[in-house]
């Protein structure tokens, strides 16, 4: 079975005086409908990994493959047009936009992808937000919701172009999921411990 993302010998180096090696030689993969948590000790390596498998940093060395797609030799608009398409994000910060709505920040996604009309992305946005119980904040903006609200959002946005691969730093298709909690990790399908740019023992085999 093909994965629905697969990270192959993975290198990521930052150049300088001193070259510094953040990822080194990693592989993983990822099957449809598998949630994977990505662990490790803090300055590990475990955000850099996600950041490559997300597409938003290129490795120095290997290649991110998007099912059956290498894309190691697409341009950025590429890039840009598959994390959009294929692709969901929860990131920590949430990155609303403040001006917006809850309902206009979730819709945002499916607007620069064009598929949908307008009363077909309000629908979808709305239900999105429904279902992860913020019917009563979806014409709030973010300053208006608590932490958990706002995280919410994130997630209904994340979800709004039913992508393939949802991509998530410290939260909780394919999911990867980077987290320090040890209970939350034991509670996914896989898990994949970086320590010091490399896996490490307490990686758990992809199921067959």
């Amino acid at each position: 079975m093909t994965a629905a993302l697969s990270g192959r010998n993975l290198v990521r180096t930052l150049t300088g005086d001193v070259p510094v090696t953040l990822i080194g030689g990693v592989n993983v993969e990822i099957a449809a409908g598998e949630c994977v948590a990505i662990t490790g000790p803090s300055g590990s390596g475990k955000s850099s990994l996600l950041y490559m498998l997300g597409l938003l940093d290129r490795p120095t060395s290997g290649e991110v493959w998007l099912g059956e797609l290498n894309t190691a030799g697409l341009d950025e608009n590429e890039l840009a047009a598959l994390r959009l398409e294929h692709m969901g994000f929860v990131f920590q910060s949430h990155f609303l936009l403040p001006e917006f709505t809850a309902l206009e920040n979730v819709v945002l996604p499916m607007r620069r992808l064009g598929k949908l009309s307008r009363s077909e992305m309000d629908a979808r946005g709305t239900r999105l937000l429904t279902e992860l119980g913020l019917g009563e904040a979806i014409q709030k903006v973010p300053r208006q919701l608590s932490g958990g609200q706002s995280q919410r959002v994130a997630i209904a946005r994340a979800l709004a172009n039913d992508p393939m691969v949802i991509l998530a730093d410290e939260r909780g298709r394919a999911v990867a999921v980077v987290t320090h909690d040890p209970a939350f990790a034991k509670k996914t399908d896989r898990i994949v411990r970086v320590v010091d740019g490399r896996m490490a023992p307490g990686t758990t085999s992809p199921p067959p």
